[in-house]
């Protein structure tokens, strides 16, 4: 991998049972709460895999917007609807198997620079380039009583 550009921190810490609260490295941001679907948590808020998906398909939006914008068009009503396929893995765990992206814009299909970017914004998309290479993550667990 390349050299370190920047680092973020971001707190996870447990609310109630499965339900769990993010606080964010600045100040500006709300706390962001996670929980689990029922038979574990009450489904009060998504689950990290709702978050992914979301970070997913905002990133595609963003980079296509990105894209569109350094070509001198304007963009409005980007969106983004991601489907994610749930599976178990040989060990049964559940895994996220695989997410389908459909962006959408109010520009025509053959539009020049929206053909342009076709081939261009997903490489910009730090989050879903990142998820399909595969991401190192390290884990430490320490006794804080």
């Amino acid at each position: 991998m390349s050299d370190v550009a920047s680092r973020f921190s971001v707190h996870v810490e447990q609310v109630d049972g499965f339900e769990f609260r993010v606080k964010f490295d600045k100040e500006q941001f709300e706390p962001l709460r996670l929980d689990e679907p029922p038979p574990l948590g009450h489904d009060v808020a998504p689950n990290a895999a709702r978050i992914l998906a979301a970070a997913i398909g905002n990133c595609l939006a963003a980079s296509l917007v990105f894209c569109l914008q350094k070509a001198k068009i304007v963009t409005s009503g980007v969106s983004a609807d991601v489907d994610v396929e749930i599976v178990r893995s040989d060990k049964r765990r559940l895994r996220i198997g695989k997410v389908n992206v459909t962006l959408h814009t109010k520009l025509a299909a053959d539009d020049p620079a929206l053909t342009s970017c076709l081939g261009t914004f997903e490489d910009f998309c730090i989050v879903t380039q990142s998820v399909r290479q595969g991401i190192e993550v390290s884990v430490a667990v320490q006794n804080d009583a």
